[in-house]
């Protein structure tokens, strides 16, 4: 991972799904905020990437931000996950579907290459198939052409990336899932990421957790540290390891969030919150 060790990481991703005709606003908003990650796909069904790109031109002629100090994040998407509006041949190999994929999405976002090139979600819930396999070696070819700088992998369950360590005997750097805290926050995805420092993404920290984040409790721990029960929320992941990944359309939030970076949570609240599955 010598390659992650020089790549500055930002203290959050902002998020670009569901946001459609409004997403190249909220992309400038949120870079204007302060947010210096973009996590996109390449998934017209879900994502909207070239208004991402539409975002993050208006962006860098406005002097927000340069394109250096961001860090992009994109994602092939198997057939299944798409809708009719491809970015790649569907009869065509892996290969070559993961090539356009990737080379679609550089010329959304306007740029050379990406920071992270994620496999959205691996062929089957079942286990790491040899489709996978397949698509990962592609997805390695590109960034040996220089087309992505680090590899990641989303959606995984423990078991796939058992069996993809055991198959492609590369770990990943990026592992993104969405976080339950009834589930103990994807403790065992994460344990494995924390021995093969394995960078950590985690999403729906505040969607997928409401009775949590609207619990009494929570509350008053927030109001005991001046904060949110949102920030609160985020401040917790990032002190077990979780790099948080948020799609708010609101700027107020944006800002708070942000904010979230400077709360310390007491050794008492961390274990409070990492034992809510218990």
């Amino acid at each position: 991972m010598a390659e992650l060790s020089k790549l500055a990481l930002p203290d959050f991703l902002y998020g670009t799904a569901w946001k459609e005709g409004r997403t190249a606003g909220l992309v400038e908003q949120a870079l204007r905020a302060g947010f210096r990650g973009i996590d996109t796909a390449n998934q017209r069904r879900h994502y909207f990437e070239a208004g991402v790109g539409e975002g993050l031109a208006a962006a860098y002629r406005a002097g927000i931000v340069k394109r250096e100090e961001l860090f992009l994040q994109t994602k092939f998407t198997y057939r299944p996950g798409q809708d009719h509006r491809l970015p790649y041949d569907a009869t065509a190999s892996y290969a070559t579907q993961v090539a356009q994929s990737l080379a679609s999405s550089l010329e959304h976002l306007g740029a050379e290459r990406v920071d992270s090139f994620v496999l959205h979600g691996p062929a089957s819930h079942h286990g790491w198939s040899e489709a996978d396999g397949e698509v990962w070696e592609a997805m390695k070819n590109e960034r040996d052409r220089g087309r992505a700088r680090l590899l990641g992998v989303s959606n995984v369950s423990l078991a796939h990336l058992e069996q993809m360590m055991a198959a492609q005997r590369e770990a990943p750097a990026f592992v993104q899932n969405r976080c339950f805290a009834h589930l103990g926050w994807d403790r065992g995805v994460r344990e494995f990421c924390r021995r093969h420092k394995i960078t950590y993404q985690g999403f729906s920290l505040l969607t997928a957790n409401l009775e949590l984040v609207h619990h009494p409790a929570l509350a008053g721990m927030a109001q005991s540290l001046g904060a949110t029960p949102e920030q609160v929320v985020f401040a917790f992941a990032r002190a077990i390891g979780i790099l948080p990944l948020i799609g708010t359309s609101r700027a107020q939030h944006m800002q708070e969030d942000l904010a979230s970076v400077s709360i310390k949570l007491p050794a008492e609240v961390v274990r409070a919150l990492e034992g809510v599955a218990r």
